[in-house]
């Protein structure tokens, strides 16, 4: 009876220890929750943080203007775009650009994948193939994508293009080899066909992956904005940029790439929210 006794008080102090421990860990458990609000705030503490240094550094004269503006030059800068318009017309153009590019590597890049990540055969023919020309610096294809599409928006796209489907293509058939083949095995055993099974348990499976692979991949077309509007754009946020580099405007050129960070970032949240409402069934990831 003793033993037994003090068996149970150490099972206690066991568990006093472990609440102690929890709580210590407070905000830092590994993958746990934390309260929405203190989740929403954190992601404000850490840019305003930046921007309260930048702003002393260049209050301070610590750096020249030409090389670091002030953060008030760079809302000059803005309202100076917004109030000319000059911003919208760049921001519709770039964006343009953007989704046209995307959606037509996604609309190949999304059935080829799949294609790869359930077939051998076509893992064998495409794979290396791609994965060698995802190696290729795109800017060293511009000339290419000059002779073949001449200097217009179809140009651009095929850059945004060529910046993006590869990629794609390889994350998609990871995403789909990473179904659970026992779930295959089941739909072979009810008799399902390939078509049924590729339909019925591979796709419904695999498309939450599939959305966060189109979800990054738009990030990845955005950081080839300015490369895609390199030669002979008129308009365009990539092309407000290269400008201002001819003129040392360093104010023009930060306040672009903030802007297009941001409509970035806007393109991420509206994909993560989408995600979260089609595949609820996912959690909360």
């Amino acid at each position: 009876m003793p033993k037994s006794s003090s068996i149970a008080q150490a099972a206690a102090a066991g568990r006093t220890d472990r609440r102690k421990s929890r709580s210590r860990a407070g905000l830092l458990r590994l993958r746990q929750s934390i309260p929405d609000g203190v989740f929403n705030v954190a992601g404000f503490v850490v840019p305003v943080a930046l921007v309260l240094v930048w702003w002393a550094v260049t209050a301070l004269g610590l750096v020249k203007p030409l090389f670091l503006p002030s953060p008030y030059a760079i809302l000059e800068e803005a309202w100076r775009q917004i109030s000319t318009g000059i911003l919208l017309q760049d921001a519709s153009v770039s964006v343009y650009r953007i989704l046209a590019g995307w959606l037509s590597a996604a609309l190949l890049a999304i059935p080829i994948g799949i294609l790869m990540g359930n077939f051998r055969l076509f893992e064998g023919a495409l794979e290396p193939l791609i994965s060698t020309i995802r190696y290729m610096p795109v800017v060293a294809l511009i000339p290419l994508t000059i002779l073949w599409a001449g200097i217009g928006d179809e140009q651009k796209i095929l850059i945004l293009f060529l910046g993006t489907f590869f990629q794609m293509a390889l994350m998609v058939m990871d995403n789909v080899k990473t179904i659970d083949i026992n779930l295959i095995r089941a739909g072979q055993t009810l008799g399902f066909s390939n078509t049924e099974i590729l339909w019925r348990i591979i796709l419904p499976a695999a498309l939450p992956a599939i959305w966060d692979t189109c979800r990054i991949t738009i990030g990845w077309t955005w950081t080839y904005l300015v490369v895609a509007e390199l030669v002979a754009a008129q308009t365009g946020l990539g092309r407000r940029i290269m400008d201002a580099q001819r003129y040392l405007a360093t104010d023009t050129i930060i306040f672009g790439t903030l802007f297009i960070g941001l409509l970035g970032l806007l393109t991420d949240y509206a994909f993560k929210r989408t995600g979260r409402s089609l595949f609820r069934w996912t959690g909360n990831r």
